[in-house]
């Protein structure tokens, strides 16, 4: 319940940014990921947003319609479909990654070194539990710190 207030309390931040671009929390996270990886799988693209893949293939298509998103079969399977940004999603999702960015440095100024250290080391081994870790788990977690937060998304939590 106490992560639930957590994560409530961190998106209150965020979903102005994301209203004022006319996007949900998970189509904020959908752009988000795929602005950072270029384009995935849905497999992929599920599992890096936490959005179950039954919610996502009701969202991407959505996103697709608005031109937000694009679409493309895999030509050696046609059952996997590649999923990338448009510019028209990149310009909807830059100015939240922006205020993304101004949010994470209030958090930091809010909890100071040491207690944001330690939040960003809970919330990946939350993520990805020691169990769990693989090459590509490793990978996220670089992504994540090279992206400039340390941990998971602004809006990675699942609803």
């Amino acid at each position: 319940m106490q992560l639930l207030r957590a994560r409530d309390a961190v998106m209150r931040r965020f979903r102005p940014y994301l209203r004022k671009q006319r996007l949900t929390d998970q189509q904020g996270r959908i752009l988000r990921v795929l602005a950072e990886a270029g384009e995935l799988e849905m497999s992929e693209l599920a599992e890096q947003t936490s959005i179950h893949p039954a919610s996502l293939s009701r969202i991407v298509p959505r996103l697709h319609a608005k031109g937000i998103l694009r679409r493309s079969k895999v030509d050696t399977d046609a059952r996997r479909v590649i999923v990338s940004i448009t510019k028209r999603g990149r310009a909807a999702v830059v100015p939240v990654m922006r205020a993304s960015q101004r949010i994470y440095e209030e958090l930091a100024a809010e909890l100071g070194p040491d207690r944001l250290k330690e939040l960003h080391r809970s919330l990946d081994m939350l993520i990805n539990p020691p169990e769990r870790r693989s090459a590509s788990g490793e990978a996220a977690v670089a992504v994540r710190k090279r992206s400039g937060n340390g941990s998971a998304s602004a809006y990675t939590p699942s609803e």
